[in-house]
């Protein structure tokens, strides 16, 4: 029977969770601290979900031949204005799936929502205060703020990303080469950062 290890912080901003002086992801954020430890993101956002984007099986040349490792996409949010994507590789699909999840967890990020559509405007945060735009290599999207009820005008990829980070409502467009769900889900995350890099 494996015994649970109780967290020992190896970073400030751990040791600042762990001893009780910050109790909420915001306070991190508005300090500019950097996560370095997964268990910052389980202490202080428990509820968080995540939801597998990509496994693809992907094949290394080495010296003593070929090598199998699968490769698997995850994202995860609490469905309320913080979300992060992650990427881990693997011979065991599960292994692949867990270092995805953790590297998720680490690359989280808060979303700024609001109601920036103009034939909407109710002020509640049910998408996005403004248009952002996001990109990585060839493939580009921007995002439009929606009335409320129109629910989110994506791929299937982008709505995983952008329902995670409690988006409701919302236009989107892109263009380059989509067909990979790991660079949709990318190019989603990197635009909604742009949500936090304009005052408004």
């Amino acid at each position: 029977m494996s015994v649970v290890q109780e967290w020992v912080p190896k970073t400030l901003t751990g040791k600042l969770v762990k001893e009780g002086r910050i109790t909420s992801v915001n306070q991190i954020f508005e300090q500019n601290l950097p996560i370095r430890e997964v268990e910052i993101v389980d202490a202080l956002l428990p509820s968080l979900k995540h939801e597998i984007v990509s496994i693809n099986l992907v094949q290394r040349q080495t010296d003593a031949g070929e090598v199998g490792q699968f490769q698997a996409t995850v994202v995860v949010g609490n469905e309320d204005g913080y979300v992060g994507i992650g990427m881990g590789k693997s011979r065991q699909v599960r292994m692949a799936i867990e270092k995805a999840i953790v590297h998720a967890k680490l690359n989280l990020i808060p979303v700024k929502r609001g109601c920036g559509s103009w034939s909407c405007l109710c002020g509640e945060e049910h998408s996005l205060p403004f248009k952002v735009r996001g990109k990585v290599g060839s493939v580009e999207v921007v995002l439009l703020p929606a009335p409320r009820g129109l629910g989110i005008v994506a791929s299937e990829t982008a709505k995983v990303v952008l329902r995670l980070a409690g988006i409701q409502d919302v236009w989107t467009r892109t263009k380059g080469e989509t067909r990979t769900p790991h660079n949709v889900a990318k190019v989603v995350y990197e635009a909604l950062k742009q949500t936090y890099a304009f005052s408004v």
